[in-house]
């Protein structure tokens, strides 16, 4: 192991000469407490080292030795319920070995090297293997079966596989290759700065589903996509994303905390293993890997840990899953980047971030995506990105902001004034946007309802209206508006409170299907065209404010999953309603 020695010390950054031999993004031991760093710049012999622990106690001389390989982590089953931190150390058992608080130079391995796991092989001695092929499957979880893939870069013919129990680092199977016999185990490395391969990029189409109405109808994404909640603080980013975590239809949830409260990821361990999965009726984590960088960890570790994300989240879109990643927030993430490019003397761009952040921010989107995956089977697995973004101020012409908008197709612009008015998701809908809509308009026109598309173009339309009308009534009065206006605004309210609205923290509203969104919708909707009608007839706006059916429409987000058909009920309530005021009013007449 070649070393070499520190001549300088600036927080995270240290400075080792003797390291001609190193190459840069290799992984290194610190010291003789061997803490884990990594190369990020090399000048003549000299290395700059991010280290991903506390520094304090280091100083000129100590020794720096080189492992020869970059930063990789561990692949194969047991990710699935761990919770890392930035580079993939598991925090249970750095407890165990450690105690509460992380101590400077713990090893431990992040897999478990104990666990036995039923391996069931599904190709046979003799067959032609190349990489992304299955060899047989492991059930990680009840709802994960994990997938052991053969090892990019290594093809050729299985000279023996065997079923059994194994740990993560016994040989399941041999391939004979042209460079001579490979023994595979259940566990892969890979470095994870570089994408894992995949056979071709598809054109994401289906949505996915969240359950959150203002996304899922107005600013939808795809499986596949990437979409970016930029927010001031306090405005329910982090809300948003647990609720992301929890309900969206994906197969596999990755959630990095990445420098946010140590109180935020507490609530995704108190709460995710008590709440019960919509589609699989299992306990939340059993498809969800935690990555916990907080505040008070090392700063440089933030940097690893959304690469750390990513890279597991790739591993099980090559088996075929539709992942969702969360990266909360990745303003944590620039602003470790900041601190690292100041330490390391750089040019600094726009705000003090390097030049390089927008190239960054776009390497990290650019990996989500629908694929066909390696492998003869041609699987399909998708990968969709979210990441919050936290501009100082709630200015989003902030350079993170902006590099982020500039890659990602979905913006959620949470909004500081809703969040006071307790309108929650606070997600701005004059100034957020998905240019997936017109792909999920298509879908949803045909698998949930015709008029779907229809119906949201009509109601933002309205929501659009609106502000400007709110102008009017500010300037002269809400009754020098015509009423038809005044109807317009009271249906507008009704779209904002009744339907945009949700509550995370209540058991039915928190999730809200397709179907049971095209109803409500639907029902407010008809609320404004049999209004519009019985103004025509002579009634008064008055008594279409006052009409007692507009509780039921407040009430339709209450209702349970399995009681649709009495929404379809309420549209025909709505109808019988107005025509009853239009005759008592002619019958007054």
């Amino acid at each position: 192991m070649k070393s070499g020695k520190v001549i300088k010390v600036s927080g995270p950054l240290v400075v080792a000469s003797g390291m001609e031999k190193a190459n840069v993004y290799d992984v290194v031991e610190v010291s003789e407490d061997k803490l884990i760093g990594e190369i990020i710049e090399m000048r003549g012999d000299q290395a700059s080292i991010q280290v991903y622990e506390e520094t304090t106690g280091i100083g000129p001389g100590d020794s720096v030795y080189t492992t020869g390989s970059p930063l990789s982590i561990e692949l194969g089953p047991g990710i699935i319920e761990q919770m890392f931190d930035g580079i993939q150390r598991p925090l249970t058992a750095l407890q165990d070995k450690a105690g509460d608080f992380l101590t400077r130079g713990v090893v431990v391995p992040s897999l478990n090297r104990e666990k036995i796991w039923a391996f069931k092989p599904v190709a046979n001695v003799g067959d032609e293997v190349g990489p992304g092929d299955t060899l047989g499957t492991v059930q990680e979880t009840p709802v994960v079966l994990h997938r052991i893939m053969v090892p990019n870069g290594i093809s050729g013919t299985i000279k023996s596989i065997e079923a059994g129990d194994f740990v993560v680092t016994d040989i399941v199977a041999v391939i004979e290759t042209d460079e001579g016999d490979k023994e595979i185990s259940m566990m892969q490395k890979w470095p994870v700065r570089i994408g894992r391969p995949y056979k071709e990029k598809l054109d994401p189409v289906t949505p996915l589903i969240t359950g959150q109405r203002v996304i899922d109808t107005f600013f939808p994404l795809v499986k596949g996509g990437a979409a970016a909640i930029p927010g001031p603080f306090g405005s329910g980013k982090t809300v948003v994303q647990h609720q992301l975590a929890k309900w969206a239809d994906a197969q596999i949830v990755v959630y990095v905390g990445c420098g946010e409260r140590g109180n935020e990821m507490t609530d995704v361990l108190n709460e995710f293993p008590e709440l019960e999965d919509p589609q699989t009726g299992e306990t939340l984590m059993k498809r969800t890997v935690l990555i916990a960088n907080t505040s008070n960890m090392p700063v440089a570790a933030r940097e690893a840990s959304i690469y750390t994300g990513i890279t597991i989240a790739e591993y099980y879109r090559d088996m075929g899953y539709s992942v969702a990643m969360m990266a909360d927030s990745t303003s944590r993430w620039a602003e470790a980047l900041r601190e690292m490019s100041g330490r390391l003397e750089e040019m600094p761009g726009d705000e003090g971030y390097p030049a390089y952040l927008s190239s960054r921010i776009a390497e990290f989107y650019e990996r989500a995506g629908k694929v066909i995956c390696n492998g003869k089977d041609a699987r399909e697995g998708a990968l969709s990105a979210i990441g919050a973004v936290s501009p100082p101020g709630g200015d989003i012409s902030e350079p993170v902001s902006q590099s982020t908008l500039r890659i990602v197709k979905v913006f959620w612009g949470l909004d500081h004034a809703l969040s006071h008015r307790r309108h929650f998701p606070a997600i701005n809908w004059l100034n957020s946007y998905s240019l997936y809509q017109t792909k999920v308009d298509r879908y949803m026109d045909s698998e949930v309802a015709s008029d779907f598309s229809e119906n949201r173009i009509r109601a933002m339309g309205y929501l659009q209206e609106e502000s400007s009308l709110e102008e009017i009534v500010r300037l002269v009065g809400r009754d020098s508006l015509s009423q038809e206006d005044q109807l317009k605004l009271e249906v507008t309210k009704s779209i904002r409170e009744d339907f945009l609205q949700q509550n995370a923290f209540h058991e039915t509203d928190t999730y809200c299907s397709l179907e049971k969104q095209s109803k409500m919708l639907r029902a407010i909707l008809e609320f404004y065209d049999s209004g519009l009608v019985a103004l025509e007839k002579g009634a008064y706006i008055s008594e279409i404010e006052d009409m007692p059916i507009r509780e039921k429409i407040a009430r339709a987000k209450n209702v349970p999953e399995d009681d649709l058909s009495s929404l379809d009920q309420l549209v025909e309530d709505i109808k019988g309603a107005m025509n009853d005021l239009v005759k008592v009013g002619e019958a007054n007449a």
